[in-house]
């Protein structure tokens, strides 16, 4: 979808951000104190949501930051081939096929819903509903 900016020092644990141009869910933030000349600095931790590495930024509490506009849907289960799930979108019926997540392999089933994000054209499955 796209992106909106924030400021560092709205960034809450659980929150995205966007770290080299790729979505990820906030671990940790930590605020250090203002200097005698300087002004106070955050370091965000954050994993990234679709290939699970670790990022790092470090700057000033009032920096601008981007921050990813998560989409989240239901789908049905169409068909189950191999690692690859095909979906039908329940608003707007496209059908589309994603990777089959390793913590859900036994819990999809044919004829199924599931709940999966949208985020800057990109696709993960979430759960099963």
């Amino acid at each position: 979808m796209g992106k909106k900016i924030a400021q560092i020092k709205d960034l809450k644990v659980g929150k995205y951000v966007l770290i080299d141009n790729e979505p990820c869910k906030v671990t940790s933030v930590v605020h250090s104190k203002p200097g005698k000349h300087g002004g106070a600095k955050a370091r965000i931790d954050a994993v990234g949501i679709f290939d699970g590495q670790k990022r790092s930024m470090l700057g000033p509490v009032g920096q601008n930051i981007e921050i990813p506009i998560i989409d989240k849907r239901t789908a049905q289960v169409l068909n189950i081939i191999g690692e690859r799930v095909q979906l039908m979108d329940m608003e707007s019926y496209e059908t589309f096929e994603l990777e089959k997540p390793p913590d859900l392999k036994g819990e999809l089933s044919q004829g199924g819903n599931v709940l999966y994000m949208d985020v800057m054209g990109k696709r993960k499955i979430l759960q099963v509903l």
